[in-house]
């Protein structure tokens, strides 16, 4: 059984940091493309920043280029969303998603066929 457990959501100020962690099991994702998105009350889910796990090259939403990093480490199966200078803006539930595939862009949230629960990120100003 395929699952993606995303984690490090929470209350934060603007300014400041978050690191999400997404652990998936169930199936190797080794020619997978592993991607975070999010969703604010109201609004479509959009894409955040991408990665492929064969070789870790990346893609990011242009809004999220340079404050947000995502990597991932093969010996613990998990996919990381390092988020810098938050801003109220950013306040959604975020969700980890994989899909199989070896290309980027990778950032129609249509195209993922697997999903986390979603962890909460808010951003106070």
């Amino acid at each position: 059984q395929v699952q993606l457990v995303e984690s490090g959501g929470g209350l934060v100020q603007a300014g400041g940091s978050l690191r999400l962690s997404c652990v998936v099991s169930g199936r190797s994702f080794s020619r997978y493309v592993m991607a975070w998105f999010r969703q604010a009350p109201g609004k479509d889910r959009e894409f955040v920043a991408a990665i492929k796990w064969s070789d870790g090259s990346t893609d990011y939403a242009d809004s999220e280029k340079g404050r947000f990093i995502i990597s991932r480490d093969n010996a613990k199966n998990t996919v990381y969303l390092q988020m810098n200078s938050l801003k109220p803006e950013d306040t959604a539930v975020y969700y980890c998603a994989a899909d199989w595939g070896n290309s980027l862009p990778h950032n129609d949230p249509g195209d993922y066929y697997y999903w986390g629960q979603g962890t909460q990120v808010t951003v106070s100003s």
